[in-house]
């Protein structure tokens, strides 16, 4: 079976392009910059030069494909403009739709964001999930309304028979994260750059466990619905003290409430200091139930003392520390 991976050169297609090819299928990715491999130059893997901005090579990396995974979702970290952000994201997730719809495929995998998932109802005692919906304007926040309007793109396109399934990945580490993102954490932390954590919760899984969720939803899974791809949940803070353990150096010293680490990230933006915008959603940080998705995909989570080893051993490997 070939499938075409968008974001192969990335963190979490990287991980969806090693695992597929594990599993058999004839692996195709599209990539903006020729020559780049990501952290998969090792997988024999069919490369297409092309840009999803305006669908450049998308068609041709397509032709004959049966699968799409699309892990590589327009990605508003550093935009505080919602509006331009909201657009840019509509405009591109839509061409990768008509692209698929053109192609023919019969399952598109969507990576989301935990971002687009919601608070459980008030005066509710379960935790959030797959049925609740991030508000629109809850946060203000540009990277959270454009990963809600890509979600609502694909929701529908499955209205109008594409046959596709949304995956929302709760808080990613592992192995592999070349730029790195989530694992700038543990970086941090193994270079003791780390002082402060915050007393919020959250949900942490493996990249390689996404991956391999990703890969079942071939044939797993329903279109049109949803997927917590979740593992534990876990306070930052204690998450941080039990990798610091395993990395062998002290943890933060200090532990802020959410609310006074909101105050200071908004006094750091008043004086200019490079706060990134995912820091202002600090409140909005929960506990996930994530079972309908391990369910759905049949996987356990690994430990996450597995997690933090194997991501600290390749960053060692690959001289980040």
């Amino acid at each position: 079976m070939r499938a075409l991976v968008l974001g192969a050169t990335g963190f979490i297609g990287g991980h969806i392009a090693r695992t597929a090819y594990e599993a058999g299928f004839e692996v195709h990715g599209l990539r903006r910059r020729p020559g780049a491999v990501g952290a998969v130059g090792d997988v024999p893997i069919t490369w297409h030069d092309g840009d999803l901005t305006n669908g450049d090579g998308l068609k041709a990396a397509l032709e004959g494909c049966e699968v799409l995974f699309h892990a590589a979702g327009y990605y508003a970290y550093r935009e505080r403009n919602i509006q331009r952000a909201v657009q840019q994201a509509a405009e591109q997730i839509r061409v990768v739709l008509e692209a698929a719809r053109q192609a023919g495929v019969r399952r598109m995998i969507y990576t989301s964001s935990l971002t687009t998932i919601g608070f459980p109802p008030a005066g509710s005692s379960r935790l959030a999930d797959e049925r609740d919906w991030y508000v629109p304007g809850s946060v203000k926040n540009a990277y959270f309304e454009s990963k809600l309007i890509m979600e609502y793109e694909v929701l529908r396109a499955v209205l109008e028979g594409l046959p596709a399934l949304i995956l929302c990945p709760a808080a990613v580490f592992g192995p592999g994260d070349l730029k790195p993102t989530t694992g700038r954490l543990l970086l941090d932390l193994a270079r003791r750059r780390f002082p402060v954590s915050v007393d919020v919760p959250t949900n942490i899984v493996d990249v390689r466990d996404v991956a391999l969720a990703h890969v079942r939803g071939v044939t797993q899974g329903n279109p049109g619905e949803r997927y917590i791809i979740g593992g534990h949940n876990m306070k930052l803070n204690d998450a941080l003290r039990r990798a610091a353990e395993i990395i062998g150096v002290r943890p933060p010293a200090w532990v802020l409430d959410v609310h006074l680490a909101d105050r200071l990230m908004r006094l750091g933006r008043v004086i200019r200091l490079p706060v990134p915008e995912l820091t202002f959603a600090l409140g909005y940080f929960q506990s996930l139930n994530s079972e309908k998705g391990q369910r759905t995909f049949g996987f356990t989570p690994r430990p996450f003392e597995e997690t933090v080893q194997d991501t600290i051993n390749w960053f060692r490997d690959h001289g980040y520390l």
